[in-house]
């Protein structure tokens, strides 16, 4: 397993630090370090690209606020299917935007280069495959598909397409996973053999409790449109408001939350993604008509391969958290852990002063002849923060799409990367319902 460690450093071009790993990169080091700060994505002199929205809601407007910090990008078009969200956009972004209920009008005008989807889950293959189509780039909020069965339909798009496509789950461009990447890959914990996830959120705006605005109607929400592509239903605001919380139109907790810690370990550690997935959970609190549970447990078998040695996943969410909830990522190794966040990392190693066995202490000093002389060790738990004025994931995500669109170039989280991350998400989903195990090809991408 050693060997097979000291290659995969070797590819990746840390094959020199093979040999200066765990004990070394501790003992002359501060119990604190801090890392490299923003990224430079632009000049002025470089062509403005102009983008368009589809889906302007909580999350779609985040996205294009955070689009907007960068140079030489500017909105020329926003579309969604309630008219009170089209007001809005002229509010927030100017008088001069195009703004349409038909993602195919926006499609179809020369002033848009790339397009960010924010819609509902199920929206996202079509408008994705629209929009490479149309020949225009894509910023696809995760998960990338609402279905295991559209993954290669989008990933075909996109091929043909010659285009940049990125997925939205903007942890993996943060600089806490790109330094948690390099020392895994230094051997600082030595070789994964376990991690695990954790979200929680208990405020009703965190459940999926979203706020229904008052004049919502069949008047100014394009129902017939959003249900196009599922069942017929009579006019529901809040199946359109709250939409995450019906499988029609969203994925449930693993398809909004597991899928950003399956993209983060994955681009930690170079997996391709498990081969055994299961899943249990329940409906225990939120009792308001939604299809999906508030608490879900997933357990993730993953082989070794050419990336790693052979680990266990286990992942938990839990919308019913009284503490008000928390977020972290532990990727766990033979010689130690790191608690993995966006601007953080703590590194614990198993290097203890003092064994607290009296027996095994008293052996100790044998061996060493006597001398009970105390020895200078590496400290047990390192800190790695980001540097003050940071400007996050978010922005630095965008920053990696912009920079590919200029230079032609590509995107850690293209499709065959946000397929393999999203596809154990979803199968959580069918575990659960289904009630058994759900074996998966992560090289091959398929069901076996």
């Amino acid at each position: 397993m050693e060997n097979k460690r000291r290659i995969f450093l070797k590819k990746i071009g840390l094959a020199g630090a093979a040999t200066a790993v765990a004990p070394a990169v501790f003992a002359e080091a501060p119990s604190m370090k801090t890392f490299q700060l923003n990224r430079r994505y632009g000049s002025s002199s470089e062509k403005t690209i102009r983008l368009a929205l589809i889906g302007a809601g909580i999350m779609g407007t985040e996205d294009l606020n955070t689009a907007l910090r960068h140079d030489n990008v500017e909105v020329t078009t926003v579309c969604d299917l309630y008219e009170g969200r089209l007001e809005s956009a002229k509010k927030k972004w100017g008088d001069h935007l195009f703004l349409t209920k038909d993602h195919q009008e926006v499609l179809k005008r020369k002033d848009v280069d790339a397009v960010i989807i924010g819609t509902p889950d199920h929206w996202h293959k079509q408008i994705s495959i629209d929009a490479l189509n149309a020949g225009k780039h894509v910023y696809c909020e995760k998960p990338m598909v609402h279905s295991v069965k559209e993954g290669h339909e989008v990933i075909n798009a996109w091929k043909k397409s010659g285009k940049v496509f990125v997925v939205g789950s903007q942890g993996i461009s943060s600089l806490g996973n790109e330094k948690a990447k390099e020392l895994l890959a230094e051997g600082v914990i030595g070789d994964i053999n376990y991690a695990e996830g954790f979200w929680a959120r208990h405020s009703p705006e965190g459940a999926w409790q979203y706020v229904i605005p008052g004049d919502a109607s069949e008047k100014n929400v394009d129902w017939k449109r959003y249900i196009s592509n599922t069942k017929d239903r009579p006019f529901d605001p809040i199946r359109f408001f709250r939409w995450r919380n019906y499988l029609d139109y969203g994925t449930g907790m693993s398809g909004d939350l597991f899928v950003h810690l399956f993209t983060s370990l994955h681009y930690i550690t170079n997996s391709l993604g498990p081969d055994k997935i299961s899943a249990m959970g329940g409906l225990r609190y939120w009792k308001d008509g939604r299809e999906v549970p508030d608490i879900l447990l997933g357990m993730f078998q993953y082989p070794e391969s050419e990336q790693h040695p052979g680990f266990n996943l286990s992942l938990r969410c839990n919308f019913v958290d009284g503490t008000s909830g928390s977020t972290y990522l532990k990727i766990v190794g033979s010689k130690g852990s790191m608690d993995v966040k966006w601007d953080e990392i703590v590194v614990k190693t198993n290097k203890q002063a003092s064994s607290g066995d009296p027996f095994l202490e008293e052996q100790a000093k044998m061996l060493q002849g006597g001398n009970d002389r105390k020895k200078i060790l590496p400290p047990s738990e390192m800190v790695y923060k980001v540097e003050a004025g940071y400007k996050g994931a978010h922005y630095d995500h965008f920053g990696n799409f912009f920079r590919a669109i200029r230079e032609n170039g590509t995107v850690a989280e293209d499709p065959v990367f946000g397929f393999r991350a999203a596809a154990p998400a979803l199968l959580c989903n069918d575990s659960y319902f289904q009630d058994k195990f759900i074996n998966w090809d992560p090289v091959n991408m398929k069901l076996v």
